[in-house]
C-alpha cells in the first residue's frame, strides 16, 4: 500500500497521521520515485508547527529530502530513467512511500552513495555547501562559530571546514554533544548550557570575535552570536530552531558594521547549474573521506511523531532518517 504520514493541522507532533495515496502518474516534467530512505530536519518542525506558510489547508505531506529508486518519468524527462538510483531535497511531499517530483530537484546517486546516506545528505549536506562556499566562501585561517555544532548540519561543517582549514568554534549542549563536535572536526566546542558562549569566543580570539558566525538557533543565541563576531564580521542565520529572533533592529548591525545574511537553500537548488555543481561536490567529500555522515537514529516512517519528538527533545545528533 502507498501511504504518507501528514499533518492533519498546524500543531505538535500528534498532528501527523497515516494517509492512503491513490495512483500517482507523473506529469510531462516529473518522477514517481519509490522511496528507500527519507531524510528528516527541523525544517519539517517549523514547517508542521505553523512557523512557515502552509501551501494547503490540511493533510500536509512533510519532508525536505528523500532517496530512492525511479518507477516512472514523464515524456519531457530527460537524463533520468526507470530503475534509476536517486535523491534530491525540496521543501514538503517526502514522508511517504512514493513521491512524484519535479525532476528538475532530482540528482542520479553515483554507485557508492548509498540510499539511506542520500537521504542524511541532501538537505543538511547542500545547505553545508551554500553556507560555506556561497553565503560566506571561507578561507583557510579564517575563524568560524557555528551553533549546533553536534546536529546533522554542524557534524558535516566541522568536517568540510576542518579541510578548508578554517579555525572552527562550536557550541552544543552538555558534554556528550560538545565531545561528539570535537571528533567532527571543531578546534573548539562551547558548552552553552554552562558557559556564555559569546565571552568564551572572545577569549578564545583574544577579543576579536569571528569573522564568520553561521546561526540556525535564532532567538536563543542571535543577540550574543552579533557580539561575538568581530567588526565587519558576516553572521549568516539559516534556522530558528529556539523560534524566531524577533528584537532585531537594523541598527543593531551598526555596533560592529556587520554583515547579515538570511538565505535559504531552496533558492539555490532551484537553479539546476548550482544543484549539479554543489551536488558533485558534497558527492566528492563523503566519497573521498573528508566528511564522514553519521546516521544515529533510524526510525520507521509510520513513527514519525516519535522522530519529531527526540529531535524537538534534543535527544538526538548526527542525522536521522525514516524508512518506509
Amino acid at each position: 500500500m502507498r501511504y504518507a504520514m501528514a499533518a492533519a493541522k498546524p500543531g505538535g507532533a500528534e498532528v501527523l497521521r497515516k494517509i492512503v495515496l491513490g495512483d500517482l502518474a507523473p506529469g510531462n516534467d516529473e518522477a514517481l520515485i519509490r522511496h528507500e530512505a527519507i531524510g528528516i530536519n527541523f525544517l519539517d518542525i517549523y514547517i508542521r508547527n505553523g512557523a512557515y506558510p502552509w501551501a494547503v489547508e490540511s493533510d500536509l505531506i512533510l519532508g525536505s529530502e528523500g532517496a530512492g529508486i525511479v518507477e516512472a518519468v514523464g515524456k519531457d524527462v530527460h537524463g533520468l530513467a526507470v530503475g534509476d538510483r536517486v535523491g534530491y531535497t525540496l521543501a514538503n511531499g517526502a514522508y511517504a512511500t512514493h513521491r512524484l517530483i519535479d525532476a528538475a530537484y532530482v540528482v542520479k546517486l553515483p554507485d557508492n552513495i548509498s540510499s539511506d546516506l542520500a537521504a542524511s545528505i541532501m538537505l543538511k549536506g547542500l545547505t553545508v555547501a551554500y553556507l560555506i562556499h556561497d553565503s560566506f566562501a571561507v578561507k583557510p585561517g579564517d575563524t568560524v562559530l557555528f551553533h549546533a555544532a553536534a546536529g546533522g548540519v554542524g557534524l558535516i561543517a566541522g568536517q568540510w571546514l576542518k579541510a578548508i582549514g578554517a579555525n572552527t568554534i562550536g557550541t552544543a549542549g552538555g558534554a556528550e554533544k560538545c565531545a561528539l563536535a570535537m571528533a567532527n572536526g571543531y578546534d573548539h566546542v562551547i558548552d552553552y548550557t554552562s558557559v556564555d558562549f559569546d565571552a568564551e569566543v572572545m577569549r578564545l580570539t583574544n577579543g576579536n570575535g569571528v569573522d564568520v558566525a553561521y546561526d540556525s538557533v535564532g532567538k536563543d543565541t542571535m543577540a550574543r552570536t552579533l557580539t561575538a563576531t568581530k567588526r565587519h564580521g558576516t553572521i549568516i542565520a539559516f534556522g530558528q530552531s529556539s523560534g524566531p529572533y524577533v528584537d532585531f533592529k537594523i541598527t543593531d548591525l551598526a555596533k560592529g558594521s556587520y554583515y547579515l545574511s538570511r538565505p535559504t537553500l531552496f533558492h539555490f537548488v532551484g537553479e539546476r547549474s548550482w544543484l549539479d555543481a554543489a551536488s558533485v561536490k558534497l558527492f566528492k567529500v563523503v566519497s573521498d573521506g573528508t566528511v564522514d555522515v553519521s546516521i544515529n537514529q533510524c526510525f520507521p516512517l509510520e513513527d514519525v511523531a516519535k522522530a519529531h519528538e527526540a529531535l524537538t527533545g534534543r535527544a538526538t545528533t548526527g542525522c536521522t532518517i525514516l524508512t518506509p
